[in-house]
């Protein structure tokens, strides 16, 4: 006969571990639950430090997901700026920097990403910076101004949002980036150069097909890069956006399987049944997708922790929600559903106006069934293109691109 479960313990105090705490309490769990985060702050959502923080238009307590009286009167042990250094699933233990060991009978793995490092010559010199937490932003932010010259390495969504939030202040924005287009090989050519078009008339210099051979230093601060064509670009201030890696580090040393990220079932359950995983490391065995899938995105950790609460708790739970990215750059809001990896789709139909920035964009597979769908500018029409997504039915791809047909209408 099972055991019930007394004992709860959730490593990583980020969006995911505290909502996770969130729904095991209102599922009315009434065990111990205690909670580990790394950095001082109370859990926060992480989005706005590349969007409206960033730009200084919402004070950071609007990130935070719960005030410390919640916790308290929730009856949850917040534990914060410690991290947990080892896992023996064995002893079904956790033990914490200060060698404290906690006991549990299920454990949640929330440890999120860490940024991919530059390794080339220079990239330790004072005025390099990565965005991942609070005192990453501020530090960023610090670096904005009119006369002031900022060169971001990547153009993913986070070198992009803070290229729009550094022109925003007036700064002097270049973005180096060794694809042909901005964010190709998520969205394909064709609406890679939306991203492309709407940077250069806001007045980035974009810098295209180009790798970054060294950056140059000064007194160990930047000066700015060498490029591999021998030109060179000036900065005071340099933001890396080349992607992020998942934290599996305490996983693998368990044990558990990992492979881009920490393997997990429907239920979010690891290859070790007493233990789960959400959020950026969790790859996930997609029950709609019928395929594994790791999103390093804001809905994956506000989500995924009630499905994996109810199964730590012995319910049948599976997570089915597609995933799900939002971006906010200059006058253009977007989001974006589904999954459709390169070499994953046929075609790309557009209905609205793609020079106006005005659009939904679905991606088809060779079967015309929709794999992913981006709004820009145009709101309110999400819940009606999930189901199309979900359903894995073919489209008419001639009423899916007519505005004039309603989305319950485009099946073929």
């Amino acid at each position: 006969m099972t055991e019930p479960v007394q004992r709860i313990v959730i490593v990583g105090g980020g969006l995911a571990g505290a909502k996770a705490t969130e729904a095991l309490r209102e599922r009315g769990f009434s065990g111990s639950v205690t909670l580990i985060g790394d950095e001082m702050h109370l859990p926060y959502e992480r989005p706005p430090l590349s969007k409206s923080y960033l730009m200084n238009r919402s004070p950071f307590e609007d990130a935070i997901v719960h005030d410390a009286d919640w916790y308290a009167e929730h009856d949850v042990d917040l534990r914060l700026g410690t991290h947990a250094t080892a896992l023996d699933p064995a002893a079904h233990d956790v033990t914490l920097a200060d060698g404290t060991q906690l006991r549990y009978d299920r454990l949640l793995l929330a440890t999120g990403a860490s940024p991919r490092r530059l390794t080339i010559a220079g990239a330790d010199a004072e005025g390099v910076h990565y965005l991942r937490r609070r005192e990453d932003s501020d530090a960023i932010r610090a670096t904005f101004g009119p006369g002031r010259r900022l060169v971001i390495i990547g153009a993913g969504w986070i070198g992009l949002e803070v290229a729009a939030a550094a022109r925003q202040a007036g700064t002097d924005v270049t973005v180096v980036e060794m694809a042909h287009l901005p964010l190709l090989a998520v969205l394909g050519r064709e609406l890679a150069q939306v991203f492309a078009d709407l940077h250069t008339v806001n007045g980035v210099d974009l810098r295209l097909d180009a790798h970054v051979q060294e950056v140059r230093t000064e007194g160990g601060r930047v000066t700015g890069l060498l490029l591999g064509d021998g030109s060179a670009v000036t900065a005071d201030a340099i933001v890396v956006g080349i992607g992020v890696l998942p934290n599996v580090e305490l996983a693998e040393a368990a044990g558990l399987d990992v492979d881009n990220g920490v393997l997990v079932e429907a239920s979010l359950q690891t290859s070790n049944p007493d233990i789960f995983a959400v959020g950026d490391i969790a790859n996930h065995a997609h029950p709609v997708l019928g395929r594994r899938v790791r999103v390093e995105h804001w809905a994956a950790a506000l989500n995924q922790p009630a499905t994996a609460a109810a199964a730590m708790l012995g319910a049948d739970a599976r997570y089915e929600q597609l995933p799900y990215f939002y971006s906010d750059q200059y006058d253009l809001g977007m989001e974006y559903v589904g999954h459709a990896p390169p070499g994953e789709y046929d075609r790309v139909v557009v209905r609205g106006d793609l020079a106006a920035r005005e659009f939904v964009a679905f991606w088809l597979d060779d079967a015309n069934r929709i794999k992913a769908a981006m709004n820009v500018n145009v709101w309110d029409v999400i819940d009606e293109i999930k189901p199309l997504i979900a359903a894995g039915t073919p489209v008419d791809a001639a009423r899916l691109a007519d505005p004039a047909v309603g989305y319950a209408y485009v099946m073929s």
